[in-house]
Order: C-alpha cells, then sequence, then structure tokens
C-alpha cells in the first residue's frame, strides 16, 4: 500500500516562505515520478512541481517558476516543495502524489495520492 505523509503547511503572509515535506512509503521511491499538486477553493487541482522519474527532470508551472523549488532525499523516501515568495493565490491545499511514468504533471496522470496539507497565504 503506497502511503503520503504530508507535512509543513500553515499560514504565512505574502512575501514569506514555507517548505512543505511529503513522506513516501510503499513504493521503490527512485522508479516512480513525485508531484506537487494544489486545489484552491472552487478551482480544479493543478500540478504545481513533478521530478521525472526516467531523468530526474524537474517540471513547475509557470506561475511558481523562480519561487518554488522542488527536491527529492531517496535515502529519506522524502520530496520538499520549497515556497518562497508566496503569494495570496499560493493558497490551497497541497497534495503529493506518485505515479510510474505518467503522461505529463497533470492530475489525471497520477493514482496515488496524499491527503493533502493547508497552505494559507495573508495579503
Amino acid at each position: 500500500e503506497v502511503q503520503f505523509v504530508e507535512s509543513g503547511g500553515g499560514s504565512v503572509q505574502a512575501g514569506g516562505s514555507l517548505r512543505l515535506s511529503c513522506a513516501v512509503s510503499g513504493l521503490t521511491f527512485r522508479d516512480y515520478t513525485i508531484g506537487w499538486f494544489r486545489q484552491a477553493p472552487g478551482k480544479e487541482r493543478e500540478g504545481v512541481s513533478c521530478i521525472d522519474s526516467s531523468d530526474g527532470s524537474t517540471y513547475y508551472k509557470d506561475s511558481v517558476k523562480g519561487r518554488f523549488s522542488m527536491s527529492k532525499d531517496i535515502a529519506k523516501n522524502t520530496v520538499y516543495l520549497r515556497m518562497s515568495s508566496m503569494k495570496f493565490e499560493d493558497t490551497a491545499v497541497y497534495y503529493c502524489a506518485s505515479e510510474q511514468l505518467p503522461y505529463g504533471c497533470t492530475p489525471g496522470a497520477f493514482r496515488w495520492w496524499g491527503q493533502g496539507t493547508q497552505v494559507t497565504v495573508s495579503s
């Protein structure tokens, strides 16, 4: 059974920083693409950042480029999302998810999901 333990969410003022963590178990970590997704109230879930297991490349949604940084620690089976210069529009529930060879950093391409952690940015 694939399990996720997400942490690091909370409230921050605009311009501030947070780091999310997602510890994954139940899969061979290096063989899976891991992604961070978010869903704001009334909006569809969207891909924020994904690390491709095949070549290690990292995708970022345009609106977070230069502000967010995703990394992974294979020894700890953990991925991180460092968020800085945060904006009100970054407010959402953030989820990590995993899949083997997904067709993109898009929610429909991922089967296994964490429960999410709330991030609130006050302006």
